[in-house]
């Protein structure tokens, strides 16, 4: 069950060694990618060697248990411990995702509804900003278009967290967000109090930590400037401050206006963009692994509906695991990780499921 323990532990070594070396430090991309990978294997290591150490207690426990009636009773404990420490050592053999560890930008646009779909966008802003900040997590408007009734028509966030273990990530967790998210519920707008149905788009991608990480040749983009519009300061439609990138390769936009200097909106630009490049990355590298599992929860596509907010029951439903609760009031102020749970469990039996066929 457990035969590639014995890689990783010789790996986990290998990059003790390498993190030590000052010349890795030269180079702070690497320096992070290897980080993250210790920081996954250092899970892998302690639970090994917790089962590891049961193992041999439990051993001992029943060689002289015939002669010490303390070791006797101690057997059932150290069978059950035991057997706990082997489902978590068997977690943690179970493939992670590398961007786990990664910071993660959020991006919410309002879908079929108008000015509801507005506001249900600006609903679903603040829920991952208190459910962040539930977590000690720091938030980061990059941008963001406001409507006229409240809400947004569209915006990106920047959610951040100081950890390099997979398991407490920002993109672990938030990566199952991204795809439709269906509301019901009458709408400030609606006199006659009849329930409208809305959604918005919601896409997660993982941050890069350094520019270097994604290279991008000058020849590859393509920058155009312009006025920028809607509410703001003195500069809005007065300067050519707002900036749309085409990353031609790909066909990637990213369009930036928040900010007042060009300079500014351009490295926000830059900035999605590349994690957008990661992101398409991964994909790909995906697509082309004939041992890809295709995962049932997570998605990148924003055209699957994923979950739906029922507000005259106060019920939220998640349509990939089943899951379901009465507590939507909670849940849109931020109490969204039993919801996150649910997706994370699942994805983990799948993987699981996988990792048994592949050993048979």
């Amino acid at each position: 069950m457990f035969d590639s323990v014995g890689t990783l532990l010789a790996e986990h070594k290998e990059l003790q060694i390498k993190l030590a070396e000052p010349e890795t430090h030269a180079d702070q991309a690497l320096a992070r990618k290897l980080g993250r990978r210790y920081a996954q294997l250092n899970g892998v290591v302690e639970a090994h060697s917790r089962w590891t150490q049961l193992q041999d207690d439990l051993e001992t426990a029943q060689e002289f248990a015939a002669d010490d009636a303390e070791l006797a009773a101690e057997v059932p404990r150290l069978q059950a411990e035991l057997e706990e420490a082997s489902e978590k050592l068997l977690r943690m053999l179970i493939p992670r995702d590398e961007n786990d560890a990664r910071n993660a930008i959020l991006e919410i646009k309002g879908g079929a509804g108008g000015d509801e779909a507005a506001l249900f966008a600006g609903d679903l802003l603040r829920m991952y900003t208190r459910y962040a900040e539930s977590k000690g997590w720091k938030t980061e408007i990059i941008s963001s278009t406001p409507s006229d009734l409240g809400g947004y028509k569209d915006v990106q966030m920047a959610v951040k967290a100081n950890t390099t273990d997979p398991a407490e990530g920002v993109y672990a967790h938030l990566k199952f967000e991204g795809g439709v998210h269906r509301v019901q519920r009458v709408p400030e707008t609606e006199s006659q109090g009849r329930i409208h149905t809305s959604a918005a788009g919601v896409l997660v991608l993982p941050e890069v930590d350094e520019p270097e990480e994604i290279e991008i040749a000058q020849n590859d983009l393509k920058i155009d400037v312009y006025r920028s519009s809607g509410p703001g300061g003195q500069s809005v439609n007065t300067t050519d401050s707002a900036v749309r990138i085409t990353h031609l390769p790909t066909g990637i936009v990213v369009a930036m206006q928040n900010e007042k200097s060009q300079l500014q909106n351009k490295e926000a630009a830059m900035r999605v963009l590349r994690s957008r490049l990661l992101a398409h990355q991964q994909e790909q590298l995906d697509a082309e692994s004939a041992q890809v599992r295709k995962s049932q929860v997570r998605t990148m596509d924003r055209s699957e509906r994923i979950r739906t907010y029922n507000f005259p029951e106060n019920r939220i439903a998640d349509h990939r695991t089943g899951y379901k609760a009465y507590n939507l009031d909670a849940v849109i102020n931020g109490d969204l990780e039993a919801v996150v749970q649910s997706c994370i469990q699942l994805d983990e039996q799948e993987r699981l499921a996988a990792l048994s066929d592949t050993d048979d």
